[in-house]
């Protein structure tokens, strides 16, 4: 499904709207005894990585289309809608309840018009999908798209071309599209190097799926890794093959431990980025992978975050996310 020529034809059409970002060392590598490089998807022009593949779905979209549609928990929402201000296309994003109201303001200084309705990303998925057929618009998977995989499989093919030593990469995992794009380039290129996906504990839909051997549904919760949020779609086409045949394993991981690395994150990187951004730092700082051996990768995909709820965590203060509350603590170097 993900072919090495089309992802690098994929980089070529998208490289005038998106930036190539730095791989860097981490300050952490030395604290956690892991040769740790961070990808810096987080400086692309709307903070996230859901550009690449907004932007290549837009460019390759149909002229008898009116204009697109997607749901998103905020980042996806994001690229559609720069994506389609730069071509001059409507873009409608349905987004739930759950979604942070700095995602959405974002989202509409893009231009894009907003809906907001039902609980979850499914039901929002199916506004959408709804909308897509009435009006005339392109529906746009944030993940189970083979023009979004492509635009996010470029992160993978940059990763190699940047340090082709590296030995490890661990991408944070919701939907797939992310992890399955740059998973199914990296093991294309070096079949040795090992990917793992990673995720929060509370619904992990695609640790789910792999683990039931198809796509199923998991409960909502509201997370820390916001992003991360959502199902994977009973009708998956793509993005679940992918990770269930490249992915080596999925970790999961907790609140606490994602307030933890995003500290972490900040105080040694001085980074300020979402809580899904941090989830492959705080397997780390866990030691949740075995027998880890060589240069390490992990991708931070985003900068969208609340300034008020990232202040609170750097202060140590407690957080409530819904019915649970992470119980804060001052950062310790």
């Amino acid at each position: 499904m993900i072919e090495i020529e089309e992802v690098k034809n994929t980089k070529e059409k998208i490289s005038s709207f998106i930036k190539e970002t730095e791989l860097v060392n981490s300050n952490i590598s030395k604290k956690l005894g892991v040769d740790l490089k961070l990808k810096l998807e987080l400086n692309q022009p709307i903070g996230a990585f859901k550009i690449r593949g907004a932007m290549n779905a837009v460019l390759n979209l149909s002229d008898h289309f009116k204009g697109v549609t997607c749901c998103s928990t905020g980042n996806h929402g994001k690229g559609v809608a720069f994506a389609a201000k730069q071509q001059n296309k409507k873009a409608v994003i349905c987004m739930s309840e759950n979604v942070p109201t700095n995602k959405v303001e974002g989202i509409k200084q893009l231009g894009a018009e907003v809906k907001i309705e039902g609980a979850s990303q499914d039901e929002a998925e199916e506004i959408s999908i709804n909308l897509a057929k009435t009006e005339g618009l392109k529906y746009i998977s944030p993940f189970d798209d083979l023009d979004v995989l492509n635009g996010q499989a470029t992160i993978g093919l940059e990763i190699f071309e940047q340090d082709p030593d590296i030995k490890n990469v661990l991408i944070p995992l919701s939907g797939g599209g992310l992890a399955g794009g740059i998973a199914a380039v990296l093991k294309q290129l070096n079949h040795n190097i090992k990917v793992y996906g990673v995720s929060m504990e509370n619904g992990a839909a695609m640790y789910q799926s792999i683990k039931d051997n198809k796509p199923s549904q998991v409960k909502e919760f509201i997370s820390l890794a916001d992003s991360l949020q959502g199902g994977i779609g009973l009708s998956n086409k793509y993005s679940f093959k992918l990770c269930q045949k490249y992915l080596d394993d999925i970790i999961l991981v907790s609140e606490q431990e994602i307030y933890k690395a995003l500290q972490e994150v900040y105080y040694m990187d001085n980074i300020i980025c979402e809580g899904a951004c941090v989830v492959g730092v705080a397997a780390l700082m866990n030691n949740k992978i075995k027998n880890l051996e060589g240069l390490t990768t992990t991708i931070i995909t985003g900068k969208n975050i609340d300034p008020d709820l990232h202040k609170n965590i750097i202060e140590g203060k407690d957080i409530k996310m819904g019915d649970l509350t992470i119980n804060g603590s001052a950062y310790v170097q």
